[in-house]
């Protein structure tokens, strides 16, 4: 398989250091698959940040112990307790990354990580099942696997245990991204972009409360909710997490994901389909955040299912399924905001546009996003951002204004930049001007920017409606088009302004321009036919 190289341009990323890392642990995967690989590379980083916070607290106990003073006066630092009031993972001593690093040369060092991954989980009831514990296969090569010990070793964490969450929590989502596009099409079963991400985490604004998805990936919706809830001035436990992950490999990676950043979930017991088993029966949301299959055609559906409240969804298609599920398990002042393909705002097909008309008509659709194409790894199909609330009317406490009745249309298919031949990413500047134009339609005054003075309640931006970009639309509106739910069909064309050259003299140019190009496409094309007969090669 040919490697990826790392993106020049990653706004998620601007150290650097993590594209050397990369770059440097690629080279290590020789002819291993990038799905494969994925769960060596992230096992390893894991361990190396269980193992460096352990070592941290350890260090401060053994100073307790001798000081005989202070928070940690007669502490014991080979009592797991100590560790575990401190919400720190303990580590056997067979598992410190010094102990792996001093045998990285040996051939046996696939079994010594397999052990240690083994010792971590049996005394930590929070990692059981989430780790990697296949490091010694006969098809591993073991001088690799020695090689990269030693690059994520290179890894300095001497400092506090906050910057090493940061600084090896970068890495890991770093990594995620990298090899989400290795893995191209598949790469999207459990990874979200993070721009994605950010819109929607941003334009919900989940301050406090409990936080679902029911196809939660490797837990990126999670890991950006607990960034927006700090940045903003709030505690890590502001939220509550709960997700659920039918594959298996991919809930180990949210797993792992969560607990690099010290973030506790409930997963529910273990891998499990959502239509079939969901694992979280009685949960109402505050927030739903996902991003599920797109047209998933393979699922499981029970005709008298409880959530089918506005409509059975079609075998063929589980769109609706996914948006029902969401609004099932919404509690009676939530919001919820999630991914779905294009096809989901016009559908008609298999009693697809009847649901959606009821979801109109019950006004539970409060915002519609339309986005660039080229933001996912795993598919090319145009995708929008659908944001569904079961109540609209003013709320003082959140600064709502009257919105029954309304749905926000945003068109941004014009925005985001390409960062390689086949991948775009929204800027910041890009998601402030959809997220303003949200929270500025909505009223609650919530700036996604954690800078000083914009925070909640300062200076709200009025909203207007602007042609090309947004539009506020009545549910008779929507009615008129047929309840079809596409931004571009109530935007509008975006105002051109006029350059003041007269129409008789714009159009000579015009063609003049066009013929020119036409003649130098035409002496390329000579010029490559002549290069290809002289080497032999008649076109």
């Amino acid at each position: 398989m040919a490697k990826t190289p790392a993106r020049k341009n990653d706004s998620s990323a601007n150290l650097g250091f993590e594209a050397k890392l990369w770059l440097a642990a690629d080279k290590l995967r020789n002819n291993m698959d990038a799905a494969e690989y994925k769960h060596v590379v992230l096992g390893l980083i894991f361990l190396k940040y269980i193992s460096d916070t352990f070592d941290e607290h350890h260090a401060r106990l053994v100073a307790g112990s001798v000081a005989k003073s202070g928070d940690y006066e007669g502490a014991n630092p080979e009592d797991e307790d100590e560790y575990l009031a401190a919400n720190v993972f303990w580590v056997p001593v067979d598992a410190r990354w010094a102990q792996i690093q001093s045998r990285a040369k040996l051939p046996s060092i696939g079994k010594d990580v397999d052990d240690a991954m083994v010792a971590l989980e049996r005394d930590n009831p929070r990692l059981k099942g989430a780790l990697n514990k296949n490091y010694g296969r006969a098809d591993l090569d073991k001088h690799r696997l020695g090689e990269l010990i030693d690059l994520i070793g290179s890894i300095q964490l001497a400092d506090v245990a906050s910057r090493s969450k940061d600084l090896l929590g970068r890495v890991f989502e770093y990594f995620l991204t990298q090899f989400a596009s290795a893995e191209g099409k598949n790469g999207g079963q459990f990874y979200t972009p993070s721009c994605v991400v950010r819109v929607l985490v941003e334009m919900l604004a989940p301050y406090k409360g409990r936080i679902y998805d029911p196809c939660c990936g490797s837990g990126g919706m999670f890991v950006q909710s607990e960034k927006f809830v700090e940045a903003h001035g709030g505690q890590l436990g502001d939220i509550s997490i709960y997700g659920q992950e039918s594959n298996p490999t991919t809930r180990r990676l949210a797993i792992m994901n969560l607990a690099l950043r010290g973030i506790e979930a409930d997963f529910g017991v273990e891998n499990a389909d959502t239509f079939r088993r969901d694992l979280h029966p009685d949960l109402r949301a505050d927030y739903v955040l996902a991003n599920p299959p797109f047209n998933d055609s393979d699922w499981f559906r029970k005709d008298d299912d409880v959530r089918w409240q506005f409509g059975v969804p079609p075998k063929g298609n589980a769109n609706f399924a996914w948006v029902q599920h969401f609004i099932h398990h919404l509690a009676p002042a939530g919001f919820a905001g999630f991914v779905l393909a294009n096809g989901s705002m016009s559908s008609n097909q298999s009693g697809e546009g009847d649901i959606r008309q009821q979801l109109i008509e019950a006004d539970l659709v409060d915002c519609m996003v339309a986005l660039p194409g080229q933001l996912f790894y795993s598919t090319q199909i145009p995708v929008c951002l659908w944001f569904l609330t079961k109540s609209k009317a003013a709320e003082a406490k959140r600064h709502f204004r009257e919105r029954r009745k309304q749905t926000l249309f945003i068109d941004a298919r014009k925005l985001g930049t390409l960062i390689d031949r086949v991948h775009r990413e929204l800027t910041d500047a890009d998601l402030q001007k959809i997220v303003t134009t949200y929270h500025a339609w909505r009223g609650d005054r919530v700036s996604h920017s954690p800078r000083a003075g914009e925070g909640r309640g300062e200076g709200a931006t009025a909203y207007e409606d602007l042609a090309g970009f947004c539009k506020s639309a009545t549910t008779a509106e929507i009615a008129g088009h047929g309840f079809v739910l596409t931004p571009g069909r109530y935007v509008g064309a975006e105002e051109v302004e006029d350059d003041g050259e007269p129409f008789a003299e714009k159009m000579p140019r015009l063609v003049a321009e066009l013929h020119a190009q036409f003649a130098e496409s035409a002496k390329l094309e000579s010029a490559i036919k002549a290069n290809m007969e002289k080497l032999g090669y008649g076109l």
